[in-house]
């Protein structure tokens, strides 16, 4: 009866982020992408140049370590990425202090996420680490004006999409040097959801990072799009012109299942908590991904709750995701 509830629960929330979705063109935009493409580009040369940009070494490049501003709790910077959005362009994130400059948490937040988690914040602020919940591109103060949800981070622009992720890489690699050079020895990333796959590419490309905790994470960016319950009207607008099998190949510098290698260094600790009754991020995706991450040797530690994906935020399930974050950090 309970599970039947929650699964009553999240299906009303999913309704409720579809009452401001639409479905939108396909467009390839493979110049917003990279940097060497055209608006001509094809989706086989958009292709060509996703396996490109995952073998190079320079796709996510390091930012810049300029341009910060501290005051009040809030660091702001410009992002290394401009994009057509000036409001975009400039990042902010929001500090809560331990007391202590010595582990700093970056938080990647949920895609349509409203508002920070003060919660959160205030725990593990007062365990001795700092939290820094980071503005992921087109959120929060870096929303598109008139904008109903957060479109342009996830989008079938495949083009946009790609650049956006990029972007937010690019914006949590700078804030982690910043934190670095304010005496931060250890950094850790937490992302939930599509902030996962954020964080996950950090973590992947960044060796400041020792610890990523992943909620509801799983590998292929394009098949959670394709398969899951809150990106519906982006596949009914994929779907009659591009078919899975390439959105993959087009998606894969932005999906964590093209850096297994990375990901799996022997410095690098990951903690992924799923849910099992998940119809955003399915669960068979989830243990995919992490059965390959084990299977070569990454350090995974796993928690499967028995919820669903907007579920997990209810107790007593987001109790046990937050005592296995807690663990991970601890080095427990």
């Amino acid at each position: 009866m309970y599970h039947k509830w929650l699964d009553r629960w999240d299906e009303k929330r999913a309704q409720k982020g579809d009452e401001v979705k639409r479905q939108s063109d396909f467009i390839i935009d493979a110049d917003l992408a990279f940097s060497n493409a055209s608006r001509k580009t094809t989706i086989a040369e958009f292709c060509d140049l996703a396996d490109k940009a995952v073998a190079s070494e320079t796709f996510f490049k390091e930012p810049n370590d300029s341009g910060f501003a501290y005051q009040d709790g809030w660091v702001t910077f410009p992002s290394e990425i401009v994009t057509d959005i000036p409001e975009n362009n400039n990042v902010t994130a929001r500090v809560t202090e331990s007391g202590l400059q010595d582990h700093a948490l970056v938080v990647f937040h949920h895609w349509n996420a409203s508002k920070r988690n003060n919660k959160i914040a205030k725990y593990f602020s007062k365990k001795g680490i700092t939290v820094v919940e980071i503005a992921m591109p087109y959120h929060f103060e870096r929303s598109r004006p008139d904008a109903s949800y957060a479109d342009y981070i996830l989008s079938p622009n495949i083009g946009r999409t790609l650049e956006s992720i990029k972007q937010a890489v690019s914006d949590g690699r700078k804030l982690i040097q910043w934190l670095k050079h304010e005496g931060y020895s250890d950094v850790s990333v937490f992302g939930m959801s599509l902030g996962s796959w954020v964080a996950g590419l950090i973590a992947a490309h960044d060796r400041n990072v020792k610890r990523a905790s992943l909620f509801l994470t799983a590998g292929s960016l394009a098949d959670m799009v394709w398969t899951g319950r809150a990106t519906v009207a982006i596949r009914q607008s994929l779907e009659p012109d591009i078919s899975l099998e390439n959105l993959r190949h087009a998606w894969r510098p932005i999906s964590l299942d093209s850096y297994t290698d990375q990901l799996c260094r022997p410095d690098l600790k990951i903690h992924a908590v799923l849910a099992k009754r998940d119809t955003v991020v399915l669960p068979a995706l989830s243990h995919t991904f992490l059965a390959t991450l084990s299977a070569f040797g990454a350090k995974v530690t796993t928690q499967e709750l028995n919820c669903g994906h907007y579920s997990l935020a209810l107790p007593p399930h987001i109790i046990f995701a937050g005592l296995g974050l807690k663990r991970i950090l601890n080095d427990e």
